[in-house]
């Protein structure tokens, strides 16, 4: 099996991390950071705003299942790609929406979608997602891993992941893997 990588920052990387490991085809989900220009940098350097990186999954997933279009439809309906370094109650740049491009196709596709909703009047206001080439991607702390999974009754959790898991396994039912984190 081949695999591709797409990486992308929606507010906090807990938020997203949930729900794309529910998703057909996506083999891993790793939190991390990207966009910034601090080597190595820890989660409350980022959370600081100081780094310029923000908060991002990485995701590991076989092309001949799901493609890099089907991985923008769930990004985009995972978070509000309208609000500008922040995502409900996490502002900062480290919450920005990024699509972080792994090849020129990809970064040509993102491009393209972002055209497409804002055309298509999607939302309400302009979408402001930025896209870019990634440059690096540094692996948040062990902890942040599987973060929902370990901790679904975190308050913060327990408030903001559910809606977002709801949202996506009903507007992708048929894009799910059969056995779902509850």
């Amino acid at each position: 099996m081949s695999t591709e990588t797409a990486t992308f920052g929606g507010g906090c990387f807990w938020c997203i991390e949930a729900p794309f490991k529910e998703i057909d085809g996506v083999t891993e989900v790793t939190s991390g950071y990207a966009g910034g220009h601090v080597e190595n940098p820890t989660y409350k350097q980022v959370c600081s705003g100081n780094t310029g990186h923000a908060e991002v999954i990485q995701v590991t997933y076989d092309p001949t299942v799901r493609d890099y279009v089907d991985l923008l439809e769930i990004f985009f309906t995972v978070h509000d790609p309208t609000q500008l370094n922040r995502q409900g109650p996490d502002v900062g740049s480290q919450y920005r929406s990024a699509i972080y491009t792994h090849t020129e196709s990809q970064y040509e596709q993102a491009i393209a979608f972002i055209e497409e909703l804002n055309s298509s009047d999607a939302y309400t206001d302009e979408v402001v997602t930025e896209v870019e080439p990634i440059e690096t991607f540094y692996e948040a702390e062990a902890h942040h891993q599987d973060y929902y999974e370990k901790n679904p009754d975190q308050a913060y959790c327990s408030f903001h992941i559910p809606p977002k898991l709801d949202k996506v396994r009903e507007k992708f039912a048929d894009r799910m893997k059969t056995e779902q984190i509850h």
